[in-house]
């Protein structure tokens, strides 16, 4: 394609102990931005698993959603994941943070043998039937391998060895990457970035997010 890809951003909350990490999040729209592309978010309308105090670390008794929390990140500007419609978009990008492995799925308490929200499950598949670039961040590839991993799909989480381990049960293949940089599966078109997994400041985050975004980008257009 000649014109410029567009993403969808997928969120799962607002903060990295109960849903998307905001750091992440951000820079990942800030790179689309840079990149001359346009991105529309989107959140699964579901009760988040828990909700946590950020200052404290400890969880509380709150019931939030993470539709209605997402859309603090997205000013407002954001979908039911439902209405998310695979022929709109050519990138499709998830942002990590503890709301993926929770409120996306149960892997923080199951591991591998964890369940995916429907809604998440369908997305992913339709994105990679049809051709659309995965991104991930931090701990969000071991959805994406959950889903797609028995098409043998590559991607990196940073270096911990427990959770590579885990992520090649589900038939994927895991490539240590350092956290300024991004994983290029160019077959399966998936593109990932270790971000928070390894990153020690917001800089990094923000360099390997625009390195995951170039990259796409690159393989949105060949």
């Amino acid at each position: 394609m000649n014109t410029m890809p567009r993403f969808a951003v997928i969120l799962s909350g607002s903060g990295r102990a109960d849903g998307s990490e905001i750091h992440e999040a951000v820079t990942a729209l800030l790179a689309i931005d840079k990149a001359g592309c346009t991105y529309q978010c989107f959140a699964p309308n579901i009760e988040q698993a828990a909700v946590i105090n950020h200052l404290t670390s400890e969880k509380t008794d709150e019931r939030r959603n993470v539709l209605v929390e997402s859309a603090r990140i997205a000013r407002g500007n954001i979908k039911p994941l439902d209405d998310f419609k695979v022929k709109d978009f050519e990138c499709i990008i998830f942002p990590g943070g503890l709301g993926a492995i929770t409120n996306w799925c149960d892997f923080a308490i199951t591991g591998v043998a964890c369940t995916v929200d429907n809604s998440i499950k369908r997305v992913l598949l339709e994105a990679y039937k049809e051709n659309l670039v995965i991104g991930a961040m931090c701990i969000a590839p071991v959805i994406v391998a959950k889903v797609l991993g028995e098409y043998g799909i590559t991607v990196t989480i940073g270096n911990d060895k427990t959770i590579a381990e885990k992520i090649k049960e589900t038939g994927a293949k895991h490539q240590n990457t350092d956290a300024k940089s991004a994983c290029v599966d160019e077959e399966n078109m998936v593109v990932t970035t270790p971000a928070y997994m390894l990153a020690n400041s917001i800089s990094e985050v923000a360099t390997g997010a625009e390195k995951m975004v170039q990259e796409m980008v690159r393989l949105a257009q060949s």
